[in-house]
């Protein structure tokens, strides 16, 4: 076997090792588990969640993706937590404990101190029967028969097994909050992501001048009034209803085929029935319209009239397209 054959071998049998343990998990949700989320659920604080080594790694990204679903978490780490930061749980929070083993000795000596507070707590570990498994008020059972490392030591198997568990608990709590795209919007405004949820037509559009011409203006005004508002376009207007729109391209046709400009007009260049889309629409449902007619702008309407453009390079420059 050649160094590249054993690379290949040794990432599928991670692979094959880790895909077994998740589909494992499965058949390890049962009422414990139900009844430790409906305890989140029903909790007027915030959950804590604490590990040591790659179990508090795995802890930060459950707390990540709690707080951006609805659900108010924290991290605290263990080694922290018995020299101060236990100060950070209030009396109506919930504690998870993350530890494959359920043994270390920092979970050892910072689950009494839990338990003192009388907080409730859930354990997320490989074995129910440990010290964190007893002591819990729920049981996460994360168990994994082998970790990836081939001499199975190294946490890869079982950092994969909690993280599943925390998505897990994560998406059934969002599902009973009825957390909708709204909702994640409000809590993810920054980036492309948030931009694809409650950015609006209106919001684009807003930012450009209306290129407009009326159906009897020269190609001239038609020149002039594309270079001026720089979209490539100009809709054609007659009393607020847009007639037809005239783009970049239609002026390099209509010039190939006239050899005079002398008494054209805007109504007989223009394109008539153009794509459209409403004001309020998404900015991510403008998108698709011009990706799927092939097309760099869309005319916008607000109750029957001509309300601006849209172009492909708005979108792009959000992120979006």
């Amino acid at each position: 076997m050649n160094i590249t054959q054993q690379i290949i071998a040794s990432a599928q049998k991670t692979i094959n090792i880790e895909q077994a343990a998740i589909a494992n998990l499965s058949s390890l949700i049962d009422e414990e588990f139900a009844q430790a989320v409906q305890a989140i659920y029903s909790s007027k604080g915030r959950v804590v969640i604490t590990g040591i080594g790659k179990s508090a790694i795995i802890a930060q990204k459950i707390v990540a993706t709690l707080n951006s679903t609805g659900t108010p978490a924290l991290f605290m780490h263990a080694a922290d937590a018995i020299h101060g930061d236990l100060g950070s749980i209030l009396i109506d929070d919930i504690v998870i404990c993350i530890s494959k083993s359920g043994t270390t000795p920092e979970i050892k000596a910072l689950v009494p101190l839990i338990k003192k507070t009388e907080n409730t707590l859930i354990a997320i570990t490989s074995n129910k029967t440990s010290f964190l498994g007893n002591e819990a008020d729920y049981v996460l059972h994360a168990f994994v028969k082998e970790e990836a490392c081939p001499n199975n030591l190294a946490p890869t198997t079982s950092t994969t097994a909690q993280l599943v568990i925390g998505d897990a608990v994560a998406v059934a709590l969002l599902d009973l909050r009825g957390f909708t795209e709204k909702d994640f919007a409000k809590y993810h405004p920054g980036g492309a992501l948030g931009k694809r949820l409650y950015l609006t037509v209106q919001d684009i559009c807003a930012t450009h001048q209306n290129p407009a011409v009326t159906p009897d203006a020269s190609i001239k005004e038609v020149i002039v009034e594309i270079s001026k508002k720089r979209l490539g376009v100009t809709a054609v207007v007659l009393n607020g209803v847009i007639q037809g729109i005239i783009t970049d391209g239609d002026l390099r046709r209509m010039l190939a085929k006239n050899d005079s400009l002398e008494g054209l007009t805007a109504q007989q260049i223009m394109s008539e029935n153009p794509k459209t889309v409403n004001h309020t629409a998404m900015a991510i449902a403008a998108k698709d319209i011009l990706e799927e007619h092939n097309i760099s702008q869309l005319l916008v309407v607000k109750d029957g009239n001509y309300a601006g453009v849209v172009h492909i390079h708005d979108l792009i420059k959000e992120g979006i397209a």
